[in-house]
């Protein structure tokens, strides 16, 4: 049986319905759990670590083979590699930053784009080194003026062009969003609904942060550190999904935190959900969990 240091589990050299087996028997004296916690990401394990130094006892399961949800790092030739795409933590809140820094230690990291257009590299999100490179313009009121005539009067965008047009204009959209947006959903942008894009950020200022806030940075080491200290002394089994335990074991928990993709269990379709929807969703439903049930 492979532990993680102050024995929170990960791989074990077994089933996964065969940890949690254990697990109850080990924990049948103390009842059920207080909370079944679906999903080991940042949103998960941090939740467990909250109910934990509560007092409330909660197992954490991932259908993954690793913790961490997204944010799982691997080791590749001695380099840390983010496995589904860079993660920057940043915020503006000092509690927040505070928190983090219990469990990990962060470098500090400043998060710079580039867009290369017909050979040409553009700053992004929308800056003034953009519109100085794009149309020769150095001013905040040149740079307004300019997206504004080209905004095309829509008012009522039905589409995601039209949308993305409407608030940036149709050169830039033609140049640094169009091609990436079709690439990412493979779709073309006329088909994508026009609630996709709510806002394009726009800064009238030479400032090429991707981030405003106020910290940023990467953990030392990668994110797998963060989780493992969030998940000190807490159950948490792999490679194993709701819907398996749910039937083997219908009684674990008294509530269940679900931080997963609500289409991945509950059959959910495109059309009727969104990833956005479901997910902001899911925050409102946790919070009154955590308000009505915990505090």
């Amino acid at each position: 049986m492979e532990r993680f240091a102050g024995g929170s589990i990960a791989i074990l050299a077994y089933g996964a319905l065969e940890q949690i087996q254990e697990l109850c028997a080990c924990e049948q004296a103390k009842g059920k759990y207080n909370y079944l916690i679906v999903g080991s990401g940042l949103f998960g394990a941090t939740f467990a670590r909250e109910v934990a130094d509560y007092g409330k006892r909660c197992l954490v399961i991932d259908k993954r083979p690793h913790l961490g949800g997204n944010v799982y790092c691997e080791d590749v030739e001695g380099i840390v590699v983010h496995k589904y795409g860079p993660y920057i933590f940043h915020t503006d809140n000092d509690a927040i930053w505070g928190y983090v820094n219990r469990f990990v230690k962060f470098l500090p990291y400043i998060h710079r784009v580039a867009a290369k257009s017909d050979n040409e590299l553009y700053s992004m999100p929308f800056n003034m080194f953009t519109f100085q490179k794009l149309w020769g313009l150095t001013s905040e009121a040149g740079a307004k003026a300019k997206i504004a005539a080209d905004t095309e009067g829509i008012s009522k965008p039905s589409n995601l062009e039209e949308q993305a047009v409407s608030m940036v204009g149709r050169t830039l959209y033609q140049k640094l969003v169009k091609g990436y947006t079709e690439k990412q959903w493979g779709k073309r942008c006329v088909d994508l609904p026009s609630s996709i894009i709510q806002r394009i950020p726009v800064q009238f200022a030479f400032d090429d942060c991707y981030f405003p806030d106020k910290y940023q940075g990467i953990p030392e080491g990668g994110y797998n550190r963060l989780i493992k200290a969030l998940l000190e002394g807490i159950p948490a089994v792999t490679g194993i999904s709701y819907q398996r335990v749910k039937e083997a074991f219908p009684e674990i928990a008294e509530t269940v935190i679900y931080t997963v993709r609500l289409t991945s269990t509950f059959g959910m379709v495109s059309g009727g959900w969104s990833i956005g929807a479901s997910g902001l969703s899911r925050k409102r439903w946790i919070y009154r969990i955590i308000k009505d049930r915990l505090w």
